[in-house]
């Protein structure tokens, strides 16, 4: 049999290059899609467990600084509260608030040692709820800046809790109506001495519920009552 010519040699070669270039196109595009998936769906497809929980992480880490710089331009609260902390001396740069992956349920908290806020990037799962835990800390940074706060004392991180509780928008209805039983009358007041109890039970301080109770009632009425620096609930 005739061999092929070399016109017939060279049609076939780039055929096959052709198709070997559409054949790593393809793995590509299928590989990026199945990375998506499994970063959006947790189902890893056959990908190493790994590779799917980094790339969940990168993509928690993506979407908390950007609803974070949002918020911070943006959010009547939270460019309020930054405000106010800039007038008393205690600037909180956009470089101290941190996303973070968290362990447990825990939406944030500070670090008075080196006035710093921690969003968990894994845990909060909406801009709306970023917003009011960023208020819930900022609240907590102005009182510890204000009043010069001993975080070991239960009393103090009972007033402050109230305080954070309910001028942040945790007590919001559409946050509790979601989780919570719900009543109109004095819901609000409900919520935040809930909340309030909830976080001082966690103090190393606390001996058990019936003492988080009690602290909480004890400075419930004056803490309650104050909405520094808003000059009302927020």
């Amino acid at each position: 049999m005739a061999s092929a010519s070399a016109p017939d040699r060279n049609a076939k070669d780039s055929k096959n290059d052709s198709q070997t270039t559409l054949n790593v196109q393809d793995a590509s595009t299928y590989n990026k899609w199945q990375r998506k998936f499994a970063m959006y769906t947790g189902i890893t497809l056959g990908l190493p467990e790994e590779v799917v929980r980094a790339d969940q992480m990168a993509l928690y880490h993506r979407t908390c600084e950007g609803w974070k710089n949002e918020l911070l331009n943006y959010s009547p609260g939270v460019v309020f509260m930054l405000k106010h902390l800039r007038q008393m001396g205690s600037p909180m740069p956009p470089e101290n608030i941190r996303c973070e992956p968290c362990i447990g349920s825990r939406e944030g908290g500070i670090a008075p040692q080196v006035n710093a806020i921690y969003l968990c990037e894994n845990v909060i799962k909406s801009k709306v709820q970023m917003e009011a835990t960023l208020m819930h800390e900022l609240v907590h940074v102005y009182d510890n800046c204000k009043f010069n706060m001993n975080w070991m004392n239960m009393r103090h991180q009972a007033c402050s809790e109230i305080r954070a509780n309910s001028l942040s928008g945790n007590c919001w209805w559409s946050r509790e109506k979601d989780g919570h039983p719900f009543t109109f009358t004095k819901q609000h007041q409900a919520c935040v001495r809930r909340r309030a109890i909830m976080s001082v039970r966690n103090h190393p301080a606390c001996p058990d519920d019936a003492t988080a109770e009690r602290v909480v009632n004890e400075v419930w009425e004056s803490c309650f009552n104050d909405t520094r620096p808003f000059d009302e609930i927020y």
